[in-house]
């Protein structure tokens, strides 16, 4: 697709642990313990998706997206999270957006856009506005920031910072969902034997949560025993039939919310033991809001094991491969 085309389509418009190594369960009992608060994937997950896309890059998109990282670089005083990301500009790219939001909070509705829980008649830009900021705006605005004459080196390298990441957060399910438990990290749960503990009173926060589960702790199950490297290879060449369609699609970014909105209703929710209700929809801001919304969705006892993992196994590697070769279509049509 033509950089025109792109344009013409740009116009019309905390959820964190790393695994240390892989297939160490006591590591995965350490990251679900830890509230999540809407981080998605994980550095590893992020990572991969970065991974993936480089194997679709043009060769000029990779130039241009290196040479954009080069002119404009990481602020060496960061505290980066990702200590041991691989020797590649876009994974180690990938987490920064995380890492600039804990000194930036105002950052954070970034990452997610809250559509409610159900089938979906929402308006997503109505909800972004109301969110006061989402992910699927800040892509948008991202993007244009890229393509701007006017801005600066430093701008153009943090925006695809924040693109690369984005991209990656969109297609986590519970990064476009909420059922007035902030994306699934007010549903206390049980994870293969690991019982949920009161992590904080005051906000009444549990871990494991449903959010954590989905960040980190499906995917370090699913690729024991592998290296990065290794994992990204094996997800690309999986989903090789289906990666011409997906790098030829034209990029919807609404469209891919909504897909990641019906994968929480069907894949996230929909697959645990005990039903969860369905929430009237009203802000919050801690577990403890709606009525004491975690305490309430604690006493469903929801014991995820075996069976949930492999079903939800199965998205959390279509939608990492789906979204490392979506974001490359879009750099590619970016930079055609």
């Amino acid at each position: 697709m033509a950089s025109w085309t792109l344009l013409s389509w740009l116009r019309p418009f905390a959820r964190r642990v790393k695994p240390l190594a892989f297939g160490c369960p006591l590591l995965v009992t350490i990251f679900l313990l830890v509230p999540s608060s809407a981080w998605a994937w994980g550095c590893q997950g992020h990572q991969l998706v970065a991974l993936i896309a480089e194997k679709h890059l043009t060769p000029h998109a990779r130039s241009m997206a290196e040479q954009i990282l080069r002119d404009g670089p990481i602020d060496p005083n960061l505290k980066r999270f990702c200590k041991d990301a691989p020797a590649d500009a876009l994974a180690d790219a990938s987490t920064w957006a995380d890492d600039f939001r804990t000194a930036h909070p105002e950052t954070g509705p970034w990452h997610f856009v809250d559509i409610p829980r159900g089938p979906s008649k929402y308006d997503i830009a109505k909800v972004c506005a109301e969110q006061k900021g989402c992910i699927t705006q800040a892509i948008r605005d991202q993007l244009a920031v890229l393509q701007s004459p006017a801005a600066t080196s430093q701008e153009k390298g943090d925006a695809l910072r924040y693109v690369i990441h984005f991209v990656g957060d969109l297609h986590q399910p519970l990064h476009a969902t909420t059922d007035n438990d902030m994306g699934g990290n007010c549903v206390p749960l049980t994870f293969v034997g690991d019982a949920p503990q009161l992590r904080n009173p005051d906000t009444e926060a549990y871990a494991p949560n449903l959010h954590g589960v989905w960040d980190f702790g499906i995917l370090e199950r699913m690729t024991e025993g592998q290296t990065m490297l290794q994992a990204a290879e094996e997800l690309d060449q999986s989903f090789a039939p289906q990666a011409s369609q997906w790098l030829r699609s034209r990029p919807q970014i609404e469209q891919w919310a909504r897909e990641s909105h019906h994968l929480a209703d069907t894949a996230v929710y929909g697959e645990l033991p005990m039903p969860v209700p369905l929430e009237a929809p009203q802000p919050v801001k801690t577990c403890a809001d709606d009525n004491h919304v975690a305490a309430r969705r604690l006493k469903l006892n929801e014991q995820l094991g075996a069976p949930y993992q492999a079903a939800a196994a199965a998205v959390v590697r279509q939608q990492i491969a789906k979204a490392g070769v979506r974001l490359a279509s879009l750099l590619n049509q970016l930079w055609p």
